[in-house]
């Protein structure tokens, strides 16, 4: 298994260019199913699930060409020849369940395992499936949660939907359907994440009609059909805020390209009050964080536009070494605080109740073996080694593979001490 060595580096310096999202082009690829003319998908991340969505893709009956050397994805589905997703390409990534929704619009028939991905606590997916029932779809489920999800429909008629919670996955999954529904589709408390508002942006352009995305109510007017287009993915807002964290940490001053300020806002907030510079040039965010002493904060996860949940293990990693006690608030998911025992191993002496971790701050970490528990969580035992003495050695880390373009390239890029062994 590959692993990841780090060693205490100097300050962080330099300029980064921020990938397309990844929690943006996987919906979107999906969405391509919908037509069978030619989409191309610019600004796609090479990265692990993009990849294993190409290949569920093409198990459907896509021609992907996919030249992610040059960050385009060429999608064309002139018929869907399986509605079956192979179960050895589900278990490996949770956004597999995004293609249920072309498929039913489709076909009338989707039969799908139950998606993979990071361990970090229940993500179900009753939501998804209470919006596909509300717009006429029948599903079978095994009693056991072990066999595929059976879907069928016979004709797709829009309906009112309330969300109990604003899910992204959920909402993406009914927009889509619904974008070949007959009839209108409103969904109440939807998710409002920019990736949203990014996969109806593509819809519409492919012809559908989609009105109030990134708001929490979101109207669908369906169409017949839906035709290619071209797209840009937006940039990756986890992705930018962990090097936002990455400078703050190693007291660095880096220059971010490719970031919108706007997704960025909760991150933005927090480090300032860590006592980072942060302000916009005509080239980017400038993040520095040798400008004051770096102090604690408190924060709590919330869905967007919130404190994104997604960045709480690298903030973390911050605020393990800043001045002062913090605590941290996770509301999202239940079982995100897999990577404590990570640093505690590092010397940080965290503890947690419940969803409340109580940060110590304040410490020299030592360099350890850890591990990468999940995709953010490896990012931010990364971060950790930056600034621990000694050398940290992190595994697993494939699921780094998952979410970051090249990782290293770019760490290196800024004066970080980091190298990839493939063992």
């Amino acid at each position: 298994m590959a692993k990841f060595l780090v060693q205490k580096s100097a300050p962080l310096k330099g300029e980064v260019e921020i990938s397309g999202a990844k929690n943006a082009v996987l919906p979107i690829m999906a969405a391509a199913l919908l037509t069978d003319d030619l989409c191309t998908i610019m600004e796609a991340p090479a990265l692990r699930d993009v990849d294993v969505m190409c290949e569920l893709l093409e198990s459907l009956g896509a021609e992907v060409n996919a030249r992610l050397d040059e960050n385009i994805v060429e999608i064309q589905t002139r018929e869907i020849t399986e509605y079956e997703a192979p179960f050895e390409l589900t278990k490996k990534m949770r956004a597999s369940i995004l293609v249920m929704g072309p498929l039913l619009a489709r076909t009338g028939k989707a039969i799908i395992p139950l998606p993979g991905g990071c361990a970090i606590g229940k993500r179900p997916i009753e939501l998804h499936l209470k919006g596909l029932r509300a717009l006429g779809v029948t599903i079978e489920e095994d009693s056991g949660n072990q066999g595929p999800l059976v879907a069928t429909v016979e004709r797709l008629v829009g309906n009112d939907i309330y969300l109990d919670f604003p899910s992204v996955g959920a909402t993406e999954v009914i927009i889509m359907t619904a974008a070949l529904a007959e009839g209108i589709t409103v969904i109440e408390n939807a998710a409002q994440e920019p990736e949203i508002v990014d996969l109806a942006n593509f819809l519409n352009k492919m012809g559908a009609r989609i009105k109030g995305a990134g708001t929490d109510t979101v109207k669908i007017e369906g169409v017949e059909r839906l035709h290619g287009v071209s797209h840009h993915v937006i940039p990756d807002r986890i992705e930018a805020g962990t090097f936002m964290v990455a400078s703050v940490i190693t007291k660095g001053n880096i220059l971010i390209r490719n970031i919108l300020p706007d997704h960025v806002k909760p991150v933005t907030a927090k480090l300032r009050e860590c006592g980072a510079e942060i302000y916009m040039t005509d080239d980017g965010m400038v993040v520095r964080g040798d400008v004051n002493p770096i102090i604690s904060t408190d924060i709590k996860t919330l869905p967007y536009p919130g404190f994104p949940t997604d960045m709480q293990s690298p903030f973390m990693a911050l605020l393990a070494v800043s001045k002062g006690p913090s605590v941290v608030i996770e509301t999202v998911f239940e079982n995100r605080f897999m990577h404590v025992a990570e640093f505690n191993r590092m010397g940080a002496n965290i503890k947690t109740d419940g969803n409340c971790a109580i940060i110590p701050g304040g410490k020299q970490l030592q360099g350890a073996q850890v591990v990468a528990t999940d995709l953010r969580a490896g990012a931010a035992v990364i971060l950790t080694g930056l600034v621990a003495e000694g050398t940290t050695e992190v595994s697993e880390i494939y699921h780094i593979d998952r979410g970051y373009e090249k990782f290293v390239d770019k760490f290196r890029g800024l004066g970080a001490t980091i190298i990839r062994i493939e063992d």
